[in-house]
């Protein structure tokens, strides 16, 4: 008989409820995939690059020209200058970055500091370390950290803490003087942060994405992860990277080169060239998902849902109390059967849920048609 290194974990909600959204023909704003193509100069780089040759492994750390542009592009939006050699990681999307980081820097008997709710992959991977989870909630409605109870929640075995902004599933940010209170808390202690920050431009209403990248104390002791699947519209492609000081980097090298080695050649390539070519591409993109974000509240305006505001990410969170009592994964499974539309409950992202929280996320990176679909059958519940 097999014995689990992780018995309590099952198939993750987002697989669930995909697989459903097949079987009932619905319409899919759970996962958040979006059903439009990258840019068309992306996709021919691509395949440029597929014919030139480019088509073996690439470095351990990344193709050259890709790292060199990320760092170009840290110093363009954070003011921070890093090594593309020595700081710089390409990984197999934002997921293996924090794979990776975790299994870098936790050891059996360490403590992580995780702010519920939490995306899903970060528990699992502390436990496959031997390391153990505390979770602290986030304050709502804000979905805002308890400082008080985080610095309480602190000892000398708290190995790394790791923190979501842009949030996924609120669409919360965290803001200057937040990082500067984490500085505070953390100074004299030896405490990693793993900053997950995939979402970083997809901030709306004119607000500017506060990185630890631009904290000068923070970034000195913290793995920053990114997601060009998330920038370019190109989750398949599993490209991410992670931006750290250089002893940090080297510890995350030693874990990625012997769970993915290297990433897919001609995308990297592909990628480096079109950062180069159009730089402005991420000074755009906070806009192109602010109308579909407002566009989708719209279209939610008749029902009985109250949208939550959202002030970054391509999620929405929606209040069903007004509809039904119902627990969130009921609701969930309710909807995809009986409504045909595909959502996920929040309650997967927590150790422990309000009692009377009512919320599902919603993903607004689809066409206007799947969005006016989702919205009619939404609004006649």
């Amino acid at each position: 008989m097999i014995k689990s290194r992780l018995p309590d974990v099952g198939t993750t909600i987002f697989t669930v409820m995909s697989q459903a959204a097949i079987e009932y023909q619905a319409v899919n704003v759970g996962q958040g995939v979006p059903d439009f193509n990258p840019p068309t100069r992306l996709l021919e780089r691509v395949t440029e690059h597929l014919y030139q040759g480019n088509n073996q492994y690439a470095p351990m750390a990344g193709v050259v020209a890709l790292r060199e542009a990320i760092a170009v592009k840290v110093m363009r939006c954070y003011q921070r200058r890093v090594s593309a050699y020595d700081d710089v990681t390409v990984t197999c999307g934002g997921t293996e970055a924090i794979a990776s980081s975790i299994q870098a820097l936790v050891h059996p008997g360490d403590e992580v500091i995780l702010l519920d709710p939490a995306y899903d992959s970060y528990q699992p991977v502390v436990s496959l370390c031997g390391g153990t989870a505390r979770r602290i909630p986030l304050l709502r409605p804000e979905f805002s950290i308890d400082w008080q109870r985080l610095k309480d929640a602190l000892s000398d075995r708290t190995r790394l803490i790791v923190i979501n902004t842009p949030h996924n599933p609120s669409g919360t940010c965290l803001t200057q003087a937040d990082l500067d209170q984490l500085a505070d808390i953390i100074r004299e202690t030896k405490i990693t942060l793993l900053c997950d920050e995939v979402y970083e431009h997809m901030v709306f209403d004119g607000a500017a994405h506060v990185s630890v990248h631009s904290h000068a104390e923070l970034s000195e002791r913290g793995i920053v992860v990114s997601s060009f699947g998330k920038t370019y519209h190109a989750t398949g492609w599993k490209i991410g990277y992670c931006v750290a000081p250089k002893a940090l980097t080297a510890e995350l090298r030693k874990v990625h080169q012997f769970v993915t080695f290297a990433i897919a050649t001609p995308l990297q390539y592909a990628i480096a060239d079109f950062m180069t070519e159009h730089p402005e591409w991420e000074m755009e993109l906070p806009r192109f998902y602010q109308a579909k974000r407002d566009y989708f509240n719209t279209l939610l305006a008749s029902s009985r849902l109250t949208c939550v505001p959202t002030a970054a990410t391509y999620f929405q969170l929606v209040d069903y109390s007004q509809i039904s009592d119902e627990f969130d994964t009921d609701m969930a499974l309710r909807l995809v059967r009986n409504h045909g539309v595909a959502t996920i409950p929040i309650s997967p992202f927590s150790e422990q849920s309000p009692r009377k929280e009512r919320l599902l996320r919603l993903c607004f990176a689809k066409s206007d048609a799947a969005l006016m679909r989702a919205a009619e059958r939404l609004s006649a519940l």
